[in-house]
């Protein structure tokens, strides 16, 4: 799958409107238009919907374990609404516009509506005085529901441009120029990821029951909280660049599932590297099926994903290779 993954970040740069020979990648000089749209477009826009693909395959297969639910994804929990809700905060109120620590305003914003939203469900799980997976479950629905109607209330409240732009980012899309993209999205992507990396074993145990996990010396609740951090970390910093981008998180996780077995120490490499290439290859199909026009990437990832989701209630085949 490493091999697919490098072929896939060579190859998918050369595709487009129009294909790129490889005798001309490395040419300079003010000729070289197909060397400079490969470096300073094609290419970074590759390693961001890879570095994007890759974080959400990870955050669904995280969450997938945790709540021993192959259809658990952040938006399930609301982290991919409330880290929209976030940056189309910073979207209407052009005067909350700053930078921290080399992240951009958006980014800010979408981490901290990540970070509401899934202290929100937290919150609302002890509650309940426990800390039942299907509390939480339903507490993030309802979450996800609250900030998408909040999305909407700013929608209607916005004037024509402000409106617009919300609706284009809420498609989920990866139209970047350059690797600043790339440099913003690898922080996240690498963070939450070695947290993730990190819990490999826990996460075996706990596909088994909260029980038999802990009886196995693993600290339950310590590991959701690092979770839900690895999660909305790089949930947070995805939706801020790239828009809130569905089915990636459902939808690699489940398929590597099937194709390696469910041991998390094979899995979380794999979903890595499938998830990046799911997108990268939808990033392509996105930005070919109908040149020079584009479709939002998101687009492409819900018409993929609503029949496997489909397919996945219909046939059981969720519930057969969670375990």
């Amino acid at each position: 799958m490493l091999a697919a993954a490098f072929l896939v970040l060579f190859v998918t740069p050369v595709v487009g409107k129009k294909w790129i020979p490889l005798s001309r990648i490395f040419q300079t000089g003010g000729s070289a238009i197909e060397s400079q749209i490969f470096w300073h477009m094609r290419l970074p826009r590759t390693c961001t919907a890879f570095l994007a693909g890759a974080g959400l395959a990870l955050s669904g297969m995280a969450l997938q374990a945790l709540f021993r639910n192959p259809l658990a994804t952040p938006f399930t929990l609301g982290i991919s609404s409330g880290g929209a809700f976030g940056a189309v905060v910073y979207i209407v109120f052009p005067a909350i516009h700053f930078g921290i620590f080399g992240l951009s305003g958006q980014s800010v914003f979408s981490l901290i509506g990540s970070a509401i939203a899934i202290a929100i469900v937290y919150g609302l799980t002890k509650a309940r005085h426990g800390f039942s997976t299907a509390t939480m479950l339903l507490a993030g629905v309802a979450v996800n529901f609250f900030f998408s109607s909040l999305i909407l209330f700013f929608q209607y409240m916005s004037g024509h441009r402000e409106l617009f732009r919300m609706v284009r980012w809420l498609m989920g899309g990866l139209d970047v120029g350059g690797f600043d993209a790339v440099l913003d999205v690898l922080p996240f992507t690498l963070g939450g990821g070695i947290i993730v990396f990190y819990l490999t074993r826990e996460l075996n145990l706990m596909t088994t029951g909260e029980e038999i996990a802990t009886s196995r010396g693993v600290e339950v609740k310590a590991v959701k909280k690092m979770v839900f951090v690895a999660t909305s970390l790089m949930v947070g910093g995805i939706v801020a660049i790239c828009g809130p981008i569905g089915f990636v998180g459902m939808m690699a996780p489940h398929i590597c599932r099937m194709l390696i077995g469910a041991d998390h120490r094979y899995l979380a490499p794999a979903s890595f590297l499938f998830g990046g290439m799911f997108l990268a290859l939808c990033d392509t199909l996105a930005r070919t099926l109908i040149a020079p026009a584009e479709i939002p990437v998101g687009v492409i990832t819900a018409l993929i994903g609503g029949p496997f989701f489909i397919w996945l209630l219909v046939s059981g085949s969720s519930e057969k290779h969670l375990l």
